[in-house]
């Protein structure tokens, strides 16, 4: 496995190279077939509320990709809390891939069946749905009308569409450490995005044209 660490705004000394590298043999060991793992360091600037630096780790494979990015008093801080949800995020890919195995799982078919019931799932209003299927959130009473300065900033991403699997959703969700996933549902070919509920419950929602 290749291991890259860059500096933006921070030097990435010998040392700190070197206690990367130890690191490196226990995810080699959970994913023996990974390919790279990299470090990105960067200085936080004087505006941020938290003085230090910010350490994202993504680790590449024949597989999904796995990231997780935290802040600290330092780079070595910072990379021990980014490093800890890795190996969490890892873990608990190879869980639910042990509960697969077991068949303790539903498919998409028999919750469809089920009207959802068996997984728990509480219909979203059709706002909700349309606001998350375009990549944003609905925009609550208080903020369509308080047009004053509000320090809430919302970052806009873009993506790709994705045709997968529900069970390659949750996956992919996982693996990067978000609460819900925006993808395109590879049977019915509709617009769906999954939720971390508790524990191993899992919530899906799909969007209907019709």
């Amino acid at each position: 496995m290749d291991v890259s660490i860059r500096g933006r705004g921070v030097d990435v000394t010998d040392r700190f190279e070197n206690y990367v590298d130890s690191k490196t043999e226990k995810v080699a060991g959970l994913l023996p077939k990974a390919q790279s793992f990299e470090v990105k360091v960067s200085r936080l600037t004087d505006r941020s509320p938290q003085h230090g630096d910010r350490v994202e780790i993504t680790v590449v494979g024949p597989g999904p990709v796995i990231r997780a990015e935290s802040e600290g008093s330092d780079k070595y801080t910072a990379f021990d809390i980014a490093y800890g949800r890795v190996l969490e995020r890892i873990r608990r890919l190879k869980d639910r891939r042990k509960d697969r195995r077991r068949g303790d799982r539903t498919s998409l078919a028999e919750a469809v069946a089920d009207d959802f019931g068996s997984v728990d799932l509480t219909p979203a209003p059709l706002e909700t749905i349309e606001a998350v299927a375009n990549g944003g959130a609905p925009a609550s009473d208080a903020e369509q009308t308080d047009e004053q300065y509000s320090p809430v900033v919302i970052r806009a991403k873009e993506f790709p569409a994705e045709r997968l699997t529900v069970e390659e959703a949750v996956d992919q969700m996982e693996l990067v450490g978000h609460d819900f996933f925006l993808f395109v549902e590879t049977e019915s070919a509709r617009p769906s995005v999954v939720y971390r509920r508790r524990g191993w419950n899992y919530g899906v929602i799909s969007l209907n044209e019709q």
